[in-house]
C-alpha cells in the first residue's frame, strides 16, 4: 500500500461545501446536439415540443426561447413591453429576466429535448432531493436551455464585455405524464452581475414564473394571472442564487410549474438545508511521475497537481486509484500511422498517449495541418459578400462574391488588402473599417521576440466575427469570416459577409485611422480581442470630423489537445497596428487598405532596436531575418528560394529533383514550392502522396455495356469490374434484355384478365366473380364495394324510410350508379333533382363539375390499373413504382440515383448527361416519352433528351434570362417555366412550340414551380427578399391567389405530392422544411436547422433536397422530419435541380389528355374545365374558348 502510495500519489477524498461548478451543469453545447440561437440581444427561436408542457393550469406544445433569459408559452412581445414592467402578458419561465446580450460573439444560448436515461435520471435526482416525500418521480422528456456567457446589454455592457464579466446558468424544464418541473442552476463563480441597464437605470434582474393574460370570469375579456416570483430587488437575493437552495444543492432550486387534471399553486423544493457534497481531488505527491516500462496494454496514469484548499474539518480517506470511476476527455486515439497524410507537407507528425498532432518542420510555422516557409511573403483569395445600410438609408446595398486579394510581406509585418466591384454608393463609407482585413494582419503579425503570431498558433483554418458599435449613431455591423485554410496554389481562402448599417462617408472625402493596440486574449479554442478605434474624416469642403467606433471580435479553432502545444503561447498578446493606409477607388471600385502589424507584449518597455523586430532590415521579401546580438542581424532566403538573403530566387524544385514527385505524377513548380499531380487515370493513395492506378466504377460512370436502367441492373464488382443482371419480371443476360409475358404462363386464374406490365403483370377477375386474379370464385358471396354498399344503403333506407342519406343536393334521395366491377361510374346523377356531376374513384364529387338541370358534365374515366404484383405496402407508405430515380444537376452534367424503395442506392449513381461548359439549374422528366428537360443559364435555353441518351434537342433559346424552373404536365403535353430575370411564367407545347406568357406582373425572383395535371393546379415560388410568397392558379393562368406569404425567408425550394395533396417547400431563409394543405391552409412545420436547399421533390415516404452548402442530396422522412440519408456526389460542387423518373406514368388523365381538348393549339386545364389559349405569335388558325364541365 505504501508503494502505491508512493508511485501513484496521495488521493484525498474532501468532504465539503461548495457552490454549484460550470462543470456540474448539464451536457451543453454542439457535441450534444444543442442548437445556438441566433445572436442578439433580443433574439427569439420557436421549439416544437416532443412532449407535453404543464405551465400552472394550461397545456403547451411549443416554447420560445429568448435571449433575455426566459422561455415563454407563447410568442413573446418586444422587450420594451416586459423589461422592467412585469408581470408581461404572456407565460413565461425566467431563469434570469434581464436585458442580455450575445452579439459580441463570446455569449451563446443552447437549447435542446432530450429523453436520454441518463439526462432523465439526473433529472429524477434532483426532483426527488427536492421533494424526499414524493414517489413516481419519472421524467420522460427535458428540455435544457443554456446561457452562456451572457453579458448585460447597452453601454454598461460594453464596459463589461471589456472587463470579461459575464454570466452562465441554466433552465431544465423536465416533463412527465401530468406534472412538469423546472429546474434552475446558477453556477457561482459564473454569475458575475445581478442587474441590466433598463430605461437608463440599472435594474435588478427576475426570477420567477409569469401565467400571464388569462380569460376572466364567464371568458368576459381577460385578466392578468399569477406572477410567482422568487427574487426580490436586491443585491442580497440576486447573489442567493448561487448561494442558497430549496433542492439541498447550492445554486441549484426546484420547483412544480404544472400539473393535470387539477393545479393550485407553484410548488418550490422543501430543502432549503444545504446537503454535504463530496468533491475528489488528487494531490500528487511528485509533479511528475517516473518514466514508465508498461507495456502499450497496461495503464498509462497521467496526474495533475491541484492546490488543497482548506475545508473545516476536512475528512481524508487513502483510496486506491481503482476505486475512482473518472471518465477523461479523449481527443483522438487514431495514430499517426494512418493520418500522417492530414499533416502538412512541411510538417512532422508526432503520437500520443491518446492520439496525434502534426507539428511544422524547422523553417516553417503554422498548426501543422497548415505550414509555411519562414520569410516567405503569403498571398490570400477570397469572396466579399454583404447587405449593409449606409447612414439614414430605409434601403440596403447587397453585393454578392465580390473578390478579395491580399499579400502580405511576412518579414515586415506589412498588409495589403483590395476588395473589387464596391459600388460607389458604399464605398467611401466602408474606408473606416481596415478591421475587414485586420485578421489576415493579425495572422501574419511581425512577431516580436518569444510571442507568435496567429498563424504560427491556429494555422489556417478558424472562423471570425466581429461586431462594430459606432459612435455617436449606434450604427452597428457584423463581419463574419471564415479561414478555410491554404489551397494547392499556397494561397489562404478567406470568405467574408458583412450585416449591418455603417454611418455614412460621402464622395470625394477621405479617411485617415490613428494607429491603435489591441489585446488578444488566448485559450484552447478561442481567441477574443476588444478595441476602441478613432478615424478622422476629411470632407471634400476642407473641414474635419473625428469619429470612433467599439470593436469585439472572436476567433474560434481547433487546437491540438496536448497542453505543451499551447504551452508557450502567452495568455494576452497585444496587436499594434500603424501606418495605416485607406483609399476607395471609385474609376475602378476598388476599395484598398494596407497596415503594418506587430504582435508583442502587452506591458508597456523598450522597444526592440534590432531590425528584424521593427521591419527596417532590407532583406528580401521573400527572406527571414534572423537577429544576432544588438542590431546585428543576418537575411537568409526563405526555403524554396535560393540567393544571399538581400536578393532571393525561386528553386525550380521539379528541375533540380526530376523524380521528387514519384512515379504517374507530373511536377509543377511554384514559387517557393512545388505541386505534385497524378497524371490521367491515377490518384493519391492513403498516404496523399503516391499515385496509384484508379480503378473504373463503370457502373458510375455509364461506361458499361449493360441494358437500359429500365431493364437491367449493373453491379460494381471492384477493380474496374462490373457484372450486368435483367431486372424482375425480364429475361437475358444482361446486355439484352426482353420482358417476360407473364400472361403467356398462364400466371392468372381461368376466370381472371392479365394485363401484361413492362417488367411486370397485372390479374383482374372477370365481372361477375372476385378475388385477387389468382383465384377468382362466383360474384354472388363476393364481398361488396364501398359503392355497392352505398347504393344497397340508399336503397334500404328508401324503402324503409327509416335512414336518410343526402350527400347532396338536399332534396330526395341520391342513389350511386357502379360499373360492372362495382367501381364508380365517373358520372352520378340525382334522379329527383335531375342534377348530375363527376366522381372520383373514392366517390367523392369532383369541385365544379356539377351540371346544371338538364344537362350532363364530361365525365373523366377514372378507373385504375390493378395494383402491381408483389408485397402489399404497409398502410403508411405509399406504393412506389419500380425503377424510380432521382435525377439532380451539377454545373455541367445531370446525374442520377437509382432507389430501391425509400433507399437510395449510392453505389449505383452515375451520370446520365454531360453538357461542359453549361450550368445546368432546373430539371423535369416526362413520363410518357421518357423524357430529361433541363434548363441552362451561361447561354439561356430550356432543352432536352431521352432517358437512354442519344442527340439532345435545344428546344426554348430566344427571349430568355434566367430559366431557373420547369414543371411537365405529362397529360396535357405542355411545358411551364419560371424567369427570373424577365420576371415571368411561360407555357408552351413540350416540344418549346407555341410559347405564352401565362403571368408577368408581381414577380421578382420566381424559380422553383410545379404542375398538378390531375387537378389542374399549378404552383409556384417568389423568393423576392422583401416580400417571398408562394402562389397557385390553374394550368391555364385562372384564378391567381398568394397560398403562403408569412414566415417565409427564401423558399428556393417546392414540390407537391399527389398522395397526400399537401404543397412543401424547403426555405434556405428560415431553414425550415415546411408543408401546407392547399385547400383547407393548414400549414405544417417538418424540421428546422437545414442548411441552404435549392430544390426538392417528393416520392414514396420521402422528401429530397439538394443542399449547397452541403454540396450533397439529402432524404428526410415527410412524415417525421428526421433526415434519414445523404449522398455526396463524387465530384463536390453546388447541388441544383432534383426530379423524379418513373418507369410508367402514374395513372389518370385529365380534360385535355384526349385529343387536346379539341383545341387548335395550346389546351391548358384547370379544376373543372379547360381553356383553349393561342401562342404569344399567334396565327389566323388559332381559336381560344373555355370549356367548364
Amino acid at each position: 500500500m505504501m508503494a502505491l502510495a508512493r508511485s501513484v500519489g496521495l488521493l484525498a477524498l474532501l468532504v465539503s461545501v461548495q457552490g454549484l461548478t460550470r462543470e456540474q451543469l448539464f451536457d451543453y453545447g454542439i457535441r450534444v446536439g444543442d442548437k445556438i440561437l441566433d445572436s442578439g440581444t433580443d433574439s427569439v427561436r420557436e421549439l416544437e415540443l416532443e412532449q407535453t408542457l404543464f405551465f400552472f393550469k394550461g397545456k403547451f406544445d411549443k416554447v420560445y426561447v429568448n435571449t433575455n433569459g426566459f422561455i415563454s408559452l407563447a410568442e413573446p412581445t418586444g422587450e420594451s413591453e416586459y423589461l422592467g414592467k412585469m408581470p408581461a402578458s404572456f407565460g413565461m419561465i425566467a431563469a434570469f429576466l434581464g436585458d442580455l446580450d450575445t452579439t459580441d460573439g463570446a455569449g451563446y444560448v443552447y437549447f435542446r429535448q432530450d429523453k436520454s436515461p441518463d439526462v432523465l435520471q439526473r433529472v429524477a435526482e434532483h426532483i426527488s432531493q427536492a421533494f424526499p416525500s414524493d414517489d413516481e418521480i419519472e421524467p420522460t422528456h427535458a428540455i435544457i436551455v443554456t446561457w452562456e456567457n451572457v453579458a448585460p446589454q447597452g453601454e454598461r455592457g460594453l464596459t463589461v464585455i471589456i472587463r470579461k464579466i459575464r454570466n452562465t446558468f441554466q433552465l431544465v424544464v423536465a416533463n412527465m405524464k401530468s406534472a412538469s418541473y423546472a429546474i434552475l442552476l446558477y453556477p457561482e463563480e459564473n454569475m458575475q452581475f445581478g442587474s441590466t441597464l433598463i430605461d437608463d437605470e440599472d435594474q435588478p434582474v427576475e426570477v420567477g414564473f409569469n401565467e400571464g393574460k388569462v380569460p376572466g370570469w364567464f371568458s368576459w375579456g381577460s385578466t392578468q394571472g399569477t406572477y410567482y416570483r422568487i427574487t426580490e430587488d436586491s443585491e442580497e437575493s440576486i447573489n442567493a442564487l448561487a448561494q442558497e437552495t430549496n433542492s439541498g444543492r447550492p445554486g441549484v432550486w426546484v420547483y412544480e410549474i404544472g400539473t393535470s387534471p387539477l393545479f393550485t399553486s407553484i410548488t418550490p423544493g422543501e430543502v432549503t438545508e444545504v446537503t454535504e457534497v463530496t468533491s475528489v481531488e488528487t494531490v500528487v505527491e511528485s509533479l511528475v511521475p517516473e518514466p514508465s516500462s508498461s507495456t502499450p496494454d497496461e495503464p498509462q496514469h497521467r496526474y495533475r497537481y491541484v492546490q488543497p484548499q482548506q475545508p473545516q474539518n476536512p475528512q481524508v480517506l487513502i483510496i486506491d486509484e481503482d476505486e475512482l470511476n473518472v471518465d477523461v476527455f479523449s481527443y483522438n486515439y487514431e495514430t499517426c500511422s494512418s493520418n500522417k497524410h492530414k499533416c502538412s507537407v512541411f510538417a512532422d507528425c508526432r503520437d500520443y498517449a491518446d492520439g496525434y498532432c502534426c507539428h511544422c518542420k524547422p523553417g516553417y510555422y503554422g498548426n501543422g495541418k497548415d505550414c509555411i516557409a519562414e520569410g516567405k511573403p503569403q498571398r490570400m483569395n477570397g469572396k466579399v459578400s454583404g447587405r449593409i445600410y449606409v447612414g439614414d438609408s430605409p434601403s440596403p446595398v447587397e453585393f454578392s462574391n465580390n473578390d478579395l486579394h491580399s499579400y502580405v510581406v511576412t518579414n515586415d509585418g506589412r498588409a495589403y488588402i483590395a476588395i473589387s466591384s464596391i459600388p460607389s454608393s458604399i464605398g467611401p463609407s466602408l474606408q473606416p473599417l481596415p478591421a475587414l482585413g485586420e485578421a489576415i494582419g493579425w495572422a501574419f503579425a511581425l512577431q516580436q521576440p518569444d510571442y507568435r503570431n496567429g498563424f504560427s498558433i491556429i494555422g489556417g483554418v478558424f472562423t471570425r466575427q466581429a461586431e462594430v458599435v459606432f459612435q455617436p449613431g449606434n450604427e452597428r455591423l457584423t463581419i463574419r469570416q471564415e479561414f478555410s485554410g491554404i489551397d494547392e496554389h499556397d494561397h489562404l481562402l478567406i470568405s467574408t459577409e458583412l450585416d449591418g448599417r455603417i454611418p455614412e462617408v460621402p464622395q470625394g472625402a477621405t479617411v485617415q485611422i490613428e494607429p491603435y493596440r489591441e489585446i488578444y486574449q488566448y485559450s484552447s479554442s478561442l481567441i477574443t480581442s476588444s478595441s476602441r478605434r478613432d478615424y478622422t474624416v476629411n470632407m471634400p469642403d476642407g473641414s474635419v470630423r473625428t469619429h470612433s467606433y467599439l470593436w469585439t471580435q472572436s476567433i474560434k479553432f481547433q487546437s491540438c489537445p496536448h497542453e505543451e502545444v499551447l504551452s508557450a503561447v502567452p495568455a494576452s498578446q497585444q496587436l499594434s497596428v500603424d501606418q495605416i493606409f485607406v483609399m476607395y477607388d471609385s474609376g475602378n471600385q476598388l476599395i484598398r487598405f494596407a497596415m503594418s502589424n506587430k504582435i508583442g507584449s502587452i506591458h508597456s518597455g523598450i522597444p526592440e532596436q534590432n531590425p528584424c523586430f521593427t521591419g527596417r532590415h532590407g532583406c528580401d521579401t521573400n527572406a527571414v531575418c534572423r537577429p544576432a546580438q544588438g542590431k546585428d542581424f543576418s537575411c537568409e532566403c526563405a526555403s524554396g528560394f535560393t540567393g544571399d538573403g538581400r536578393v532571393c530566387y525561386d528553386v525550380d524544385e521539379c528541375s533540380e529533383s526530376p523524380q521528387i514527385c514519384g512515379p504517374f505524377s507530373v511536377c509543377s513548380n511554384q514559387p517557393g514550392s512545388f505541386r505534385c499531380e497524378c497524371v490521367e487515370g491515377f490518384t493519391f493513395a492513403g498516404d496523399g502522396r503516391t499515385c496509384t492506378e484508379r480503378p473504373v466504377d463503370h457502373c458510375q460512370r455509364g461506361t458499361h455495356d449493360c441494358d437500359a436502367p429500365q431493364r437491367s441492373r449493373c453491379s460494381y464488382t471492384g477493380d474496374s469490374s462490373y457484372i450486368c443482371s435483367c431486372l424482375p419480371g425480364f429475361s437475358g443476360d444482361g446486355r439484352a434484355c426482353q420482358d417476360i409475358d407473364e400472361c403467356q404462363l398462364g400466371r392468372c386464374h381461368s376466370d381472371a384478365i392479365c394485363h401484361n406490365t413492362q417488367g411486370s403483370f397485372t390479374c383482374q377477375c372477370r365481372p361477375g366473380f372476385h378475388g385477387d386474379g389468382f383465384s377468382c370464385t362466383p360474384g354472388s358471396d363476393r364481398e361488396k364495394t364501398a359503392c355497392e354498399r352505398h347504393r344497397e344503403a340508399a336503397q334500404a333506407s328508401s324503402s324503409s324510410g327509416g335512414f336518410f342519406f343526402r350527400p347532396r343536393p338536399a332534396v330526395g334521395q341520391y342513389v350511386p350508379s357502379c360499373d360492372a366491377y362495382g367501381a364508380y361510374e365517373p358520372l352520378q346523377c340525382h334522379a329527383s333533382a335531375g342534377q348530375c356531376w363527376c366522381v372520383d374513384s373514392s366517390g367523392l364529387e369532383i369541385p365544379g363539375s356539377r351540371a346544371q338541370p338538364g344537362s350532363r358534365p364530361m365525365c373523366i374515366d377514372h378507373s385504375v390499373a390493378p395494383p402491381l404484383i408483389g408485397p402489399t405496402p404497409k398502410a403508411d407508405i405509399s406504393p412506389l413504382t419500380p425503377g424510380a430515380n432521382l435525377l439532380f444537376s451539377q454545373s455541367g452534367k445531370i446525374d442520377h440515383i437509382p432507389l430501391d424503395g425509400n433507399r437510395m442506392i449510392k453505389d449505383e449513381a452515375k451520370t446520365v448527361l454531360h453538357v461542359p461548359g453549361k450550368v445546368v439549374i432546373a430539371v423535369a422528366f416526362d413520363c410518357v416519352e421518357q423524357m430529361i428537360f433541363w434548363s441552362d443559364i451561361t447561354q439561356p435555353s430550356i432543352s432536352r433528351a431521352t432517358l437512354q441518351g442519344g442527340e439532345t434537342s435545344l428546344l426554348i433559346s430566344t427571349d430568355l434570362g434566367c430559366p431557373e424552373g420547369i414543371a411537365i404536365d405529362h397529360m396535357s403535353r405542355n411545358m411551364y417555366w419560371t424567369d427570373s430575370i424577365l420576371d415571368r411564367i411561360e407555357v408552351s407545347r413540350l416540344d418549346g412550340s407555341q410559347r405564352r406568357v401565362l403571368f408577368d406582373d408581381d414577380l421578382i425572383n420566381p424559380r422553383p414551380i410545379i404542375a398538378d395535371p390531375a387537378y389542374g393546379y399549378l404552383y409556384w415560388s417568389d423568393w423576392n427578399r422583401d416580400g417571398p410568397k408562394i402562389e397557385r392558379s390553374g394550368l391555364d393562368g385562372s384564378d391567381r391567389t398568394v397560398l403562403v406569404q408569412d414566415g417565409l425567408g427564401l423558399p428556393n425550394a417546392l414540390t407537391f405530392d399527389p398522395q397526400s395533396r399537401r404543397l412543401c417547400w424547403a426555405d434556405a431563409g428560415t431553414r425550415k422544411v415546411e408543408c401546407i394543405d392547399p385547400f383547407s391552409r393548414l400549414r405544417r412545420k417538418l424540421t428546422e436547422g437545414i442548411q441552404y436547399p435549392f430544390a426538392i421533390v417528393s416520392y414514396g415516404r420521402n422528401l429530397y433536397y439538394t443542399d449547397w452548402r452541403r454540396d450533397a442530396v439529402v432524404a428526410m422522412d415527410r412524415h417525421d422530419g428526421m433526415e434519414v440519408e445523404e449522398f455526396l456526389p463524387q465530384r463536390r460542387s453546388r447541388t441544383y435541380g432534383i426530379a423524379i423518373t418513373y418507369p410508367q406514368c402514374p395513372a389518370g388523365v385529365n380534360y385535355c389528355s384526349r385529343d387536346n381538348g379539341g383545341c387548335s393549339h395550346l389546351c391548358l386545364p384547370r379544376p373543372g374545365g379547360f381553356t383553349c389559349r393561342c401562342p404569344d405569335a399567334r396565327d389566323g388558325s388559332c381559336v381560344e374558348q373555355d370549356q367548364n364541365f
